[in-house]
Parts: C-alpha cells; sequence; structure tokens
C-alpha cells in the first residue's frame, strides 16, 4: 500500500467527519477535487491511485493541475481556489502524520490562491421583485406553493439551501412571526416575517397539511425540492414576470454561473446570501 492512501482515508473519515462534522456538501467538493487530481496524478506518472504516493503530488504536480482545471476543463479562477483550499487542508492534515515528507507538504503549502476580479453583487428592484412573486400561476396548486416560496425569500433572504430545507415546523406565526433554520456554518437563525408573508403562508400551510417535519414546499410527491428544481422555477417566472417587467429580460443574461437566470440573492434587494 501507498503511503498516501492512508493518508487520504484519514483525512475523509477522520478529519473531515469527526473532528470537523463537515457538511455532505463539503465532503462532496473534497471527494471531487481529489477524483480529478489523483486521474490527472495517474496520467502524468503512469501509476494508478492506488500506487501514488505523496511524493507524486508535489508542488509543480498540483501546479500542473490547478492549470489543467483552468485551460482544459474551463474553470474559473473562483473555482481553482476552491480546489486548492482542499489540496492545502489536506496537506496541513498530513504535515502532522507524514513529516518525513515535510519539504514536499511545505512547497505545496506555499502556492498561492489566484487573484481575480470579483463582480458587483446584482439585486431587482421593488418593482421586478413584485413581479415575480406576481408570476406564478395561483389557480393551480404548484402556483400557490411557488408564489408563497418566492414570496418568502424575498423578504427573508434565505439561502436556497435554507429555503428547501425549511419544514412545518420551522414556521411560527404567532406573536413575533419567524423562520427557524439550520444554515451554513450549522448555525441555527430566526428570520422575522413581514405580514403580508405570513398572510400568505397562513393560506399555504392551510392547504399544505402534513406532518411537522414535513417540507414547508414539497414536490408532488411530498418530498423536498431539489436545488435544480427551484433554479428551474426561478427561470421560468422570471421569462413571464419579463413580460411585463422589461427590465427582467437582462436577467436571463449571464448574471450568473449557468448564465440563465438572475442570481438568487436578486431575489433578497441586496442580500449577499446566495
Amino acid at each position: 500500500m501507498s503511503d498516501l492512501a492512508p493518508l487520504l482515508q484519514g483525512f475523509f473519515t477522520d478529519k473531515l467527519m469527526l473532528q470537523l462534522q463537515a457538511s455532505q456538501h463539503t465532503i462532496a467538493a473534497y471527494r471531487d477535487t481529489f477524483t480529478l487530481l489523483l486521474g490527472f496524478a495517474e496520467q502524468r506518472t503512469g501509476q494508478p491511485p492506488t500506487r501514488l504516493s505523496i511524493t507524486d503530488l508535489d508542488a509543480p504536480t498540483i501546479g500542473a493541475f490547478l492549470q489543467h482545471l483552468e485551460a482544459v476543463r474551463g474553470n474559473t479562477a473562483a473555482t481553482r481556489n476552491v480546489r486548492l483550499a482542499a489540496m492545502r487542508s489536506f496537506f496541513r492534515y498530513a504535515a502532522l502524520r507524514a513529516p518525513e515528507h515535510a519539504a514536499v507538504i511545505q512547497r505545496v503549502l506555499a502556492i498561492p490562491p489566484k487573484r481575480f476580479d470579483r463582480a458587483i453583487v446584482n439585486y431587482l428592484t421593488t418593482t421586478e421583485t413584485d413581479a415575480l412573486v406576481a408570476a406564478p400561476d395561483r389557480t393551480t396548486w404548484t402556483g400557490r406553493r411557488d408564489h408563497a416560496l418566492l414570496l418568502t425569500d424575498v423578504h427573508t433572504g434565505l439561502r436556497v439551501s435554507e429555503l428547501i430545507r425549511l419544514t412545518l415546523q420551522d414556521v411560527h406565526l404567532g406573536t413575533g412571526p419567524h423562520l427557524r433554520c439550520h444554515g451554513k456554518g450549522r448555525k441555527d437563525r430566526c428570520t422575522p416575517l413581514t405580514s403580508d408573508t405570513v398572510k400568505v403562508l397562513k393560506t399555504w400551510l392551510k392547504e399544505r397539511g402534513g406532518e411537522r417535519g414535513d417540507p414547508l414546499f414539497p414536490t408532488r410527491r411530498g418530498t423536498p425540492l431539489s436545488r435544480d428544481a427551484v433554479e428551474a422555477l426561478v427561470i421560468k417566472y422570471t421569462r413571464t414576470a419579463a413580460v411585463t417587467c422589461s427590465s427582467l429580460a437582462e436577467s436571463t443574461s449571464p448574471r450568473t454561473p449557468c448564465g440563465t437566470a438572475p442570481q438568487w440573492h436578486s431575489f433578497t434587494r441586496g442580500s449577499t446570501s446566495p
């Protein structure tokens, strides 16, 4: 067995899962980074991943891999930096467990992130958000769900991941109406609700029914909406709303990673929570 395999296994099972209790999203992102890196190293060295050594992942190899991400895979500088951060985390872990490779590890950790220009965060105006929220056809069950979902996010600024994880027990519409959500960094927070949002949610909850642990905004099958489903409905209603609000037509230009719809934080009137 190579010296790299047990280090990688320990990094994922001990460091990420047990010590840091990283989210599934973080673990999946790190997994994808090393899947790409090991595949690249195999092509570069001719050695299968099971026989690669930590010395095969030296600074020149990591540098070539980062260049490969941008030049061949078409990744942005931001994505390149995310991949580098995952690798740096692993090498910091390895430094304490493989001191015999300290020189190799030190040179990898010295690789800097790439600087890049950050785009200005765009947001929708009140007229645009009103048009978007009004776009769903409220004569249908799906339209009423989507109207409640869009209105809730416009007035709370929740991240899409927080929005789709909301359950019925997270909604409190009595005195001091608010939503309780479990957000980024495993932090719980309460977000107050406006009177308009309270009215819509009260009506939606009566129609929605269900148990306390059921998703607030479910699919027809009762399962939570996915990120892709939310993106699709945002695209759909943006196009619908653009018929009466022409400025929204610009929102289908490349302002987002997918180049098809407004950034999710565009609906939160300047919120920087994507």
